[in-house]
């Protein structure tokens, strides 16, 4: 008899007015069908998709038994409730798959246990990849405009009150990736890490 496939779940909804239930019952009722064992739930129940891996606790965790080794598939019921930014999503599965992890994401129907899921994985790493070198191939031209206006862009900006609004509304709304946000608004990636998990210093204006 051959190994069994230990799987483990990913849920995650917004708002806590939303409930996590029916993702996860389709998801087992797929594991039933694969014949494999659910050994781990884990869950970011009223969290958004803009915050970090590191503000989601239940994505959090779920990397790091993926390094222990804890289960073979990680199953999650839709592409963006692993994330809304291309680039958030990818370099999660990238995580996973360095800890020998393959993924199964329903709606999608991406199964990286196949050679068409990998497939697709594969394109997705491809273009979140372009989309990695257009945005900086963006700030770079910001910074050249910015240089040739007579200003000084980077660290020297201002970051206020009323910016970090914008960003966070930006935030809210779950459309636009963070590195996307912070070449809109011309600061870094950390920085607006930093506001979605609510850690922000403010400096004087002079």
């Amino acid at each position: 008899m051959g190994k069994t496939t230990r799987a483990c779940l990913y849920t995650r909804v917004s708002t806590d007015k939303q409930t996590i239930t029916n993702q996860t019952i389709a998801l087992k009722a797929v594991a039933d069908r694969q014949g494999w064992k659910v050994v781990a739930e884990y869950d970011d129940a009223g969290v958004s998709g803009c915050k970090t891996r590191d503000s989601r606790p239940g994505l959090k965790q779920m990397v790091e038994d993926a390094q222990r080794h804890k289960f073979d598939v990680a199953m999650c019921w839709a592409i963006d409730r692993l994330g809304r930014s291309t680039i958030d999503v990818v370099d999660t599965m990238l995580q996973l798959r360095k800890c020998g992890v393959q993924l199964y994401i329903d709606q999608q129907q991406l199964d990286t246990t196949n050679p068409m899921g990998e497939f697709a994985f594969t394109i997705m790493a491809a273009f979140a990849q372009l989309e990695r070198q257009m945005i900086v191939k963006r700030i770079h031209a910001g910074l050249v405009r910015a240089k040739l206006a007579g200003k000084r862009p980077g660290p020297r900006s201002l970051l206020t009150p009323a910016m970090v609004l914008k960003i966070k509304s930006d935030l809210a709304r779950g459309d636009v990736g963070m590195l996307k946000l912070a070449a809109k608004y011309g600061i870094g990636s950390g920085t607006v890490q930093k506001i979605a998990a609510g850690k922000v210093m403010f400096k004087a204006a002079s």
